[in-house]
């Protein structure tokens, strides 16, 4: 049988190759950080670029405090566990860290995943059945939609951030036993902040449960860095929140589950990913709590990131791309042709920029585009040396100040 599927298989990955669509990996021969050594693609000379596409919002993937925590989780609680949380892979300072995030996001209480993608896995089917309504946004993260699978609870998809549908659709949901609306945080390929003032509004009004996937921004959005719920104003309204140790919060791994003490309590009990893999490592786990000290102490990264967003949105704009608009480090700069957004990272490359072009099935078709992604660890002549390359890869295609309907009649969608 394999002769057979390996031949599809050669078809399909050619035809994609031939698309110029096929997604290669780079090899980083660096810690990470805002200057990283390149292989592209591989076999190619090592280069070295700034690093333009990681979450690593807040620049403490190799902070040395960090990494000084990290030694030190590793010299006194050893490298893995071994084992799940329920047997024998629970240590103090697995709940410390649980309970320091939960002090931090203003809730009752915090469970450890492996990853937010687990979190969102083993979140639905504990709480949802047949007779009860998930409502979620249409352009949620794949984990989200992974995980409401798994549940037999009736879906509705709401068109992205609109109110009026989210509505809609709580009202042809009101025979549901429980109601759930789930969204992210901030969307990863818009930087679209959810509206969950609206959001909770609505949901006191139908009696719905508010969850939210906060990955991109747990550390940075908000006052105090709590995330999207604290930029919103709702602080207490939202019933869990799910997010990542692996983005902003050091870019490691990890995730966690965090709201009503009952429901993390029941997470516990049924929420398969949690019973069945192992405990986050102790590495990770020290190193997480180090980064808890350190935005909570200062507001000097946060400062520093949401100074270079607003440069960088500013000059790209200036410069004539149409970029989403908002306030979020996730910097969406529209190209509408696959092949363009590839081909113009390639360019980019090349004079040292490092992104990447994200394509359907990742966007939606005709939506193509190159995310930019800002960080704290990001200094001044970093950002100007990306928009300085911005512009002459713009001019090289002609595209620099043309609209969408323009630029699909040059290069297609």
């Amino acid at each position: 049988m394999y002769g057979t599927i390996k031949q599809d298989l050669k078809q399909e990955l050619s035809e994609i190759r031939e698309a110029g669509l096929f997604k290669e990996e780079r090899f980083i021969h660096s810690p990470q950080g805002a200057d990283i050594s390149v292989e592209y693609p591989e076999g190619s000379s090592t280069e070295n670029v700034i690093n333009f596409c990681a979450n690593n919002y807040l620049g403490l993937s190799s902070h040395p405090e960090v990494l000084e925590a990290a030694h030190e989780g590793l010299r006194t609680r050893g490298f893995g566990m071994s084992s799940v949380r329920f047997i024998c892979g629970t240590q103090d300072i697995h709940r410390e860290l649980e309970e320091q995030l939960s002090d931090f996001l203003k809730t009752d209480d915090t469970i450890l995943y492996s990853s937010c993608f687990d979190a969102n896995g083993g979140l639905f089917e504990v709480f949802m059945k047949a007779e009860d309504a998930i409502l979620t946004d249409q352009l949620n993260h794949a984990s989200i939609i992974d995980g409401i699978r798994l549940s037999k609870a009736k879906r509705y998809i709401y068109k992205h951030d609109d109110m009026d549908d989210l509505e809609q659709k709580l009202q042809d949901a009101a025979d549901a036993r429980y109601r759930m609306i789930m969204t992210d945080g901030a969307f990863s390929m818009d930087g679209t902040i959810a509206r969950l003032d609206k959001i909770c509004d609505l949901a006191d009004k139908y009696d719905a449960l508010v969850v939210m996937d906060d990955c991109h921004c747990t550390g940075f959005l908000g006052d105090d860095g709590r995330g999207s719920h604290e930029y919103r104003g709702v602080l207490g309204r939202v019933d869990l929140i799910t997010s990542t140790l692996g983005k902003a919060m050091g870019g490691a791994s990890g995730g966690f589950t965090s709201g009503r003490k009952e429901m993390i309590a029941m997470l516990r009990q049924r929420s398969r990913p949690y019973l069945f893999s192992n405990s986050v490592s102790p590495v990770i786990v020290a190193a997480s709590l180090k980064v808890l000290d350190l935005i909570t102490q200062s507001s000097d990264l946060r400062d520093k990131l949401h100074s270079n967003t607003r440069y960088f949105r500013e000059e790209i704009t200036r410069i004539g791309y149409e970029i989403k608009d908002g306030v979020h480090p996730i910097v969406p700069i529209m190209l509408y042709n696959a092949k363009l957004s590839q081909d113009m990272a390639r360019d980019l490359y090349e004079k040292g920029i490092y992104v990447i072009g994200f394509f359907y099935p990742v966007v939606p078709k005709g939506q193509a585009r190159i995310r930019v992604q800002l960080s704290a660890a990001h200094e001044r002549e970093h950002l100007d040396k990306a928009i300085n390359a911005f512009e002459d890869v713009g001019r090289k295609y002609d595209i620099l100040g043309k609209s969408k309907e323009e630029i699909i009649e040059m290069y297609g969608e």
